[in-house]
């Protein structure tokens, strides 16, 4: 049995969402009545990451790949795992990646508190079967940028990094 040393979540093939938990009820996922649901406008979305509204706030969506994703607090940084042999593997080359990725445009997120990240085909208020990770944002202002690093030759990950601003 391989042991992890992080949670990481799946996603069934489409985007993986992480939506504040106080706006959870009103994500719909592949659920609905309307001609695009809540999946189909996160599937949308263009580039490795983009923003969504959901009640009265937004969601984070991240896109281009649906890889196995999990949340590093210590760099503040969601890390999409492309391709290495093992789990320790792809984490020692996180301080390389962040160090060397280039970054795309950075968007502002505010968020009112914690997040769940999870398969956004889920509706919100079922996401306890999702196996859904929650990340303990305090409320606030975000700074989000990504990038696609390799820090070494058998090693790619996407990043979704996180920093907070001033209020």
């Amino acid at each position: 049995m391989v042991r992890h040393t992080v949670q990481w979540v799946e996603s069934g093939g489409g985007p993986l969402i992480a939506v504040p938990e106080t706006v959870l009820p009103f994500w719909a996922g592949a659920d609905g009545d309307e001609t695009a649901s809540d999946y189909d406008r996160a599937c949308e979305l263009d580039g490795p990451v983009g923003l969504l509204p959901v009640g009265d706030s937004a969601a984070l969506v991240l896109g281009d790949e649906p890889a196995s994703t999990a949340y590093l607090p210590d760099h503040g940084t969601f890390v999409r795992w492309c391709a290495a042999d093992t789990e320790a593997e792809l984490l020692s080359g996180v301080p390389t990646a962040l160090a060397t990725a280039e970054w795309g445009e950075e968007m502002r997120w505010k968020v009112p508190g914690p997040v769940l990240l999870f398969d956004s085909a889920w509706p919100g208020t079922e996401t306890g079967q999702a196996d859904p990770l929650r990340v303990a944002l305090t409320p606030g202002p975000y700074a989000v940028r990504a990038a696609w690093a390799r820090p070494g030759p058998e090693t790619w990950l996407g990043l979704v990094q996180l920093r907070p601003l001033a209020q």
